[in-house]
């Protein structure tokens, strides 16, 4: 007997293909019926497009950007003006708010949300997802708009390639990222998009979430716990999946509070990884692995952080004004737009052509792999100088712009779109 095997790999590929065919087939029999529909009351005044229109979209791909949209969600409420808030966490935040404006619904995850995003109706959709028209997220011919909102407040174009190129519109947390878009639209001979500058939204609310917190931190501090948050990036170049034991057996040695926040990504794509260290390391109760969905209570207790080139470290920097120590900013720039940005006229990488590198650079404190055995007496030695504190404020000023107004204006941003006003960039003093 034959039999015929199928490996896991093109097994799961088959499936999401059937699942994704499923899915867009039953959004194009869903719009069949309500085209039929339309046809059978004898309304041919009003177009399908006109009677399936959604004015406001927001798209989130995971709960854990609440914080980010959550501000925009409250303005469009404040306003009594109706928005559509699509999901793919059926335990999204926002469902557990009362608001009367805002329609909440959960499309599913991969293929069947974007099955369904590929056929929406909108005058402008606001999301944090990259890759329009890239990969299996397309432009739907019933939507008049695309916006992606930068969720932090880091270099625009630390995405995997191509991920901001063909939106229509980027929203930016500081004047300084709108560089770096104009370059490779100038590079890759591709449409100019309007760059507005907002601010930080999630910064806001966790600005304001301090503010109710700073009695807990103070009174923590005063037990003279000293506390290292070490909050990796993740890939091969993140401190966790490059150094492992090497780094951590040191740290954990020194006998203070340890508290590691992997990057969400982390549990996705470096499962294994986690599993081992967590394993190996379960014994030591100064050791503490953070999994919650806001950093801000870890950012709080923490003395010091340790990281990478992840973004978090301007949330720390910004939010808390505490000393930063860095590791490794080695990063393979091949997948990232960056690479494009960074390539100097003799082939090599200049990553000081990033404004996070060179503002990290300035703030932070450097940790080489030669300092792991001593680390402990380092960080003993750390001072927080008044040069520190003013290269801290400086990169503050310069990636988060509009402290508390974001929301606003970026609900602002999308009224504007949707009553067709398009404002006229100069595209020449951008670039």
């Amino acid at each position: 007997m034959y039999f015929l095997y199928i490996d896991p790999g093109t097994g799961s590929m088959l499936f999401s293909i059937l699942i994704g065919i499923t899915a867009t087939l039953y959004f194009v029999l869903r719009m069949l019926f309500i085209r039929i529909k339309i046809f059978l009351s004898g309304d041919h005044t009003s177009s399908l497009k006109n009677s399936s229109l959604n004015r406001y979209i927001i798209y989130a791909e995971e709960k854990r950007y609440w914080n980010l949209f959550k501000p925009i969600v409250d303005e469009f409420e404040k306003r009594m003006v109706s928005l559509l808030y699509l999901t793919s966490s059926q335990d999204d935040p926002v469902f557990t708010f009362k608001y009367q404006y805002i329609k909440a619904e959960f499309i599913g995850k991969e293929n069947r949300a974007f099955a369904r995003l590929n056929l929406i109706s909108a005058d402008i959709i606001l999301m944090t997802t990259p890759g329009l028209d890239v990969y299996q997220l397309k432009r739907s011919k019933s939507v008049r708009h695309y916006c992606h909102i930068l969720h932090a407040p880091s270099d625009a174009s630390l995405y995997r390639l191509f991920g901001l190129d063909y939106f229509d519109s980027v929203l930016l947390t500081g004047d300084y990222q709108a560089k770096d878009i104009r370059t490779l639209e100038t590079q890759r001979f591709i449409k100019t998009k309007e760059l507005v500058t907002v601010g930080c939204p999630y910064l806001d609310v966790y600005a304001e979430k301090i503010k109710g917190l700073v009695s807990q931190n103070e009174t923590a501090a005063k037990t003279g716990e000293f506390t290292i948050l070490v909050s990796p990036s993740w890939g091969p170049s993140a401190i966790l999946s490059k150094y492992g034991r090497k780094f951590l057996e040191p740290l954990i040695e020194t006998g203070w509070n340890i508290i590691i926040r992997p990057h969400p990504q982390s549990k996705i794509s470096e499962k294994d990884m986690l599993d081992r260290l967590t394993e190996e390391y379960k014994d030591h109760k100064n050791l503490i692995w953070d999994y919650e969905r806001d950093n801000i209570f870890s950012l709080l207790k923490a003395d010091v952080m340790i990281s990478d080139f992840s973004g978090v470290i301007f949330d720390y920097a910004f939010l808390c004004d505490k000393p930063v120590l860095y590791i490794n900013q080695d990063i393979d720039l091949r997948p990232y737009d960056a690479y494009d940005i960074c390539l100097t006229k003799n082939g090599k990488i200049d990553l000081r052509k990033l404004w996070q590198f060179r503002a990290v650079e300035d703030f932070g404190i450097e940790l080489g792999e030669k300092m792991f055995g001593s680390i402990g007496s380092l960080i003993k030695k750390l001072s927080d100088n008044n040069n520190l504190a003013i290269a801290r404020q400086k990169a503050k000023d310069e990636a988060w712009m509009y402290r508390g107004e974001a929301g606003k204006r970026i609900v602002d941003f999308m009224i504007r779109i949707s009553e067709g006003n398009y404002k006229e960039v100069d595209h020449a003093n951008l670039r």
